[in-house]
């Protein structure tokens, strides 16, 4: 089966994509195009179908850089590719042949990119990296390659949906603590349980750092288990791990 690729004429003209489950050469509940090495899929296998992302993307598989990611604000700018994977969970460059590579299982994958400075950027923003300001140093860090804000466009990628993420009070307390006006990103659910829109919320946070343009592309990774991998689903099935999308963006 072919990769199958999401891409949005936002970012172009740089070559990028979010890529689903499909076209991979993992089996049994990572069947697909399992891409993280975290998991408890074979390492030969992931690194299989690593190596035909990178050769859809048209760069070496030394140059399909990732990050170890922490769930934090933490944004690093690279120029060459990594001996090892830093603690961080956004990657800017300006640096041709080098493509920032962020993994995700219903957090959002964000993909920047400025035409005109020729900086691109990759961040992995759950609820945690949103809230805390991942969106905004990424931001930051294409600033200081040259980028400028009201260049830069944003795409969020595959991601849970308000829908399907149901949250308890103690979570919509800690939104609502940082801003009282984060209340319309919650809808009601069963008992005391509230809906989040993850996507909705880092739209937010995108367009408030003033951005020139950032969209969704409107697919939900718990409903659609044939073309994306969801933690949330695992864990609703009792199953013992995951597989993880990727999403690629290179000068």
């Amino acid at each position: 089966m072919t990769l199958e690729i999401i891409t949005s004429p936002l970012l172009e003209p740089f070559r990028h994509g979010f890529f689903t489950r499909r076209g991979g050469a993992s089996s049994g509940i990572f069947a697909g195009l399992n891409c993280g090495p975290g998991s408890s899929d074979q390492t030969e296998i992931v690194e299989i179908n690593r190596a035909r992302v990178a050769m859809a993307m048209g760069v070496e598989e030394s140059h399909l850089i990732t990050v170890n990611q922490v769930h934090s604000a933490t944004a690093v700018p690279l120029t060459a590719p990594l001996a090892d994977r830093p603690a961080a969970d956004a990657i800017v460059t300006a640096t041709p042949g080098l493509a920032l590579a962020i993994l995700t299982a219903d957090c959002q994958p964000v993909l920047f990119a400025d035409a005109e400075a020729r900086v691109v950027g990759a961040a992995h923003a759950g609820w945690r990296g949103a809230l805390d300001g991942v969106l905004e140093a990424t931001i930051e860090g294409m600033e200081a390659l040259g980028a400028t804000r009201a260049n830069i466009r944003a795409v969020v990628g595959p991601s849970i949906s308000q829908r399907a993420y149901e949250v308890g009070p103690e979570f919509l307390d800690r939104f609502l603590a940082e801003d009282p006006d984060n209340a319309r990103f919650f809808a009601g659910g069963d008992s005391d349980r509230v809906h989040f829109d993850l996507p909705s919320y880092g739209l937010y946070r995108l367009r408030e750092a003033g951005v020139g343009d950032a969209v969704w592309t409107r697919h939900c990774t718990y409903s659609d288990p044939d073309r994306f991998y969801s933690f949330r689903r695992t864990t609703h099935a009792g199953e013992a791990d995951y597989g993880r999308l990727i999403s690629v963006i290179r000068v």
